[in-house]
């Protein structure tokens, strides 16, 4: 089934709110259960869970137009409904009972969305089968009133009068940047996300993002908060910093919970939510624990301990993933859909060894141990100087991590310009982790080299994760020897760099550096300067630019 996919990644949670230290807290439970069934009202089938919730599904478009939990409505803002996309607008939708589950069948041209409801649960159950591009159907929009979860946290979308980038990036009076697209977090750094306030916590739990695409280090955007109102997303398929094309298919269950304020149930989570109730409703895509297969690894060696593995699995209709274990390289990935998959081994971020494995449905596909081969990992490579390790992220560079949840003007980041001395013991701190044509290219390294290394010409290496508007390094050694401008590798098309993301397509830039250019006298630095070249982009952060993974000198 859909949301049957065990993966093993730490689990992480994402939570707003002054009640978030109660995140152990279980499902909230009725004082007094009501009556659980449906209703029609003539414009909508009204739906009472027998718990604390009660919802309305518009008969016309397939809408949620009302979300009442323990009295209060929490359903709506700008006059707006939680739907597909924008809404989906005229559609066929039906309502089925099947003893304690209540089916909300929504179709729309080839898109069919569902809603589900348990007997004496405080959850409504959403899949989302996108069949083609016919219909815009990339994300689900939970909409929830102004007032009810106010915050003003890193990640939150808040409205200014100053809008500094496109219509969705906004500086406050402080300096400080806000935007829906910061999430800061990557989609397996979370099951769910929401706000919780006043006793009540209000979630989206994701679904395994089987059908989505960009791997398990994709961000998207999770959630906004402005003044009239809050959105929780569900993303089935995100086009911004995009790297993979996109899947179609059966996405779910994904689950709006409600509880009394901790944390989902965690047997909601994907990896753990099992839903064989569902087996039998008919939902279109829908495929049974018995229809899935599982990877299993006896282990992984060649591993740089010091960094975390993850293995994915992913094929033109399908993506999973889980992680190595820290001990010996272990790893199970379970709920597969059965085909033929190429299998990555991460390490941290930075692609090391790939394999091909099927699976089938009922079965396990067990893989023996493995070794990565050294030369895999740039970081093996014996280097005179290294800035930064190899790791397929800036992260250790100077404002990475602030750049997954603000804009590169932001008041909080450090100066982007700077130059950089090996030896100084602050390389990579001081080394900006994203360069642009228009704002710091030209920044220069300052390194000595012995009689023997100046004698000899040496490779450079300058690792990147994503570019904008085809952003690659240009190098000049000491004034005497320029390189070749680099082709501009394959990375997504669009914003990147301004919307808290760093992930494209990892690539390394090699430069073969003649001996002719290096200086003789020992005690002086060469001087090395990195330009950023492209004929595309605008003006300042909006010019060609690129993220830094790594960088060094071969010896």
């Amino acid at each position: 089934m859909s949301g049957s996919a065990n993966h093993p990644v730490r689990r992480r949670t994402f939570v707003l709110g002054a009640a978030a230290a109660a995140l152990a807290g279980p499902l909230a439970v009725p004082a007094a259960a009501a009556a659980f069934g449906y209703t029609d009202d003539g414009s909508h089938y009204v739906v009472d869970t027998g718990a604390d919730l009660v919802f309305k599904v518009s008969k016309a478009t397939g809408d949620l137009t009302s979300l009442v939990y323990r009295g209060t409505e929490y359903q709506g803002y700008g006059g707006m409904n939680s739907h597909i996309e924008s809404g989906l607008g005229s559609s066929t939708v039906t309502i089925a009972r099947s003893g304690s589950t209540i089916l909300i069948s929504v179709t729309h041209g080839t898109l069919r969305h569902y809603y589900a409801a348990r007997s004496g649960e405080n959850n409504v159950y959403l899949w989302t089968n996108k069949a083609d591009t016919s219909v815009s159907a990339t994300r689900y929009i939970l909409r929830v009133k102004a007032g009810l979860f106010l915050n003003d946290e890193p990640d939150s979308y808040t409205y200014t009068t100053s809008t500094i980038e496109a219509s969705d990036v906004f500086a406050k009076s402080n300096g400080q940047t806000r935007s829906k697209h910061y999430s800061k977090r990557r989609v397996m750094d979370y099951d769910y996300i929401g706000w919780t306030a006043g006793g009540v916590g209000l979630w989206i739990v994701r679904s395994n993002h089987e059908k989505a695409s960009g791997g398990p280090f994709y961000r998207s955007l999770l959630r906004h908060q402005s003044a009239d109102g809050g959105g929780l997303y569900e993303i089935l398929y995100y086009g911004q910093n995009q790297t993979e094309a996109q899947r179609f298919g059966l996405q779910g269950p994904y689950v709006i919970a409600f509880t009394d304020g901790g944390a989902p149930s965690s047997s909601l989570f994907p990896g753990t939510l099992t839903t064989s109730w569902a087996d039998s409703l008919g939902i279109a895509g829908y495929v049974g624990a018995g229809g899935r297969g599982r990877v299993a690894g006896v282990g992984i060696t060649g591993r740089n301990t010091a960094h975390t593995y993850t293995v994915g699995l992913a094929n033109s209709t399908a993506q999973y993933w889980g992680s190595a274990r820290e001990s010996d390289g272990y790893f199970s990935i379970s709920g597969v859909l059965p085909g033929t998959y190429t299998l990555t081994v991460h390490k941290s971020e930075l692609a090391v060894y790939t394999a091909q494995v099927t699976v089938s449905a009922g079965a396990t596909t067990t893989l023996n141990s493995f070794a990565i081969p050294s030369s895999n990992d740039p970081s093996n490579a014996s280097a005179i100087w290294r800035i930064n390790d190899w790791t397929g992220t800036p992260s250790g560079f100077k404002n990475a991590d602030l750049m997954t949840y603000a804009h590169p003007s932001d008041v909080r980041a450090s100066a982007w310009t700077g130059n950089v001395v090996i030896g100084s013991g602050t390389e990579t701190s001081a080394f900006p982790c994203y360069l642009w044509k228009d704002v710091n290219s030209g920044l220069l390294v300052y390194f000595k080299l012995t009689a023997a290394q100046a004698a000899a010409a040496h490779s450079l290496r300058i690792g990147v994760t994503t570019a904008y508007a085809n952003g690659r390094p240009q190098v000049v050694v000491n004034d005497a020897w320029t390189s070749p401008v680099p082709s501009p590798p394959t990375q997504p098309s669009t914003r990147s760099l301004t919307n808290g993301s760093y992930r494209g397509n990892n690539h390394t830039f090699t430069y073969n550096v003649p001996a002719s250019a290096w200086l003789t006298d020992t005690g002086q630095y060469n001087v090395l300067k990195i330009n950023v070249v492209s004929g595309s982009g605008t003006t300042s952060y909006l010019s060609a630019g690129t993220s830094i993974d790594a960088i060094d000198l071969l010896a």
